[in-house]
């Protein structure tokens, strides 16, 4: 039951982030989709944008914390300055 628990606080506290998550993957998706339906590309062109929305994605995670500024380290970070 502990495993349980802290995986809802953990998903609670986390929620904004894994929404963001999940919008980027259906967009991302959804964009690609649209895209080759219109075009009618080959098969192997479709799944390689696919897998580029996962580098896509790690650059837009890295840019929104870069123009945040949070690095995941939180207040210890300040506390060592």
């Amino acid at each position: 039951m502990t495993g349980l628990r802290e995986w809802v606080e953990t998903a609670r506290r986390e929620r904004w982030g894994m929404f963001v998550d999940l919008v980027f993957a259906v967009v991302w998706v959804t964009m690609v989709d649209l895209l080759f339906r219109v075009l009618e590309g080959p098969d192997l062109a479709y799944y390689g944008f696919m897998l580029a929305g996962i580098i896509a994605y790690f650059g837009f995670v890295t840019s929104l914390e870069a123009a945040t500024g949070d690095d995941g380290a939180g207040d210890e970070s300040r506390d060592r300055r």
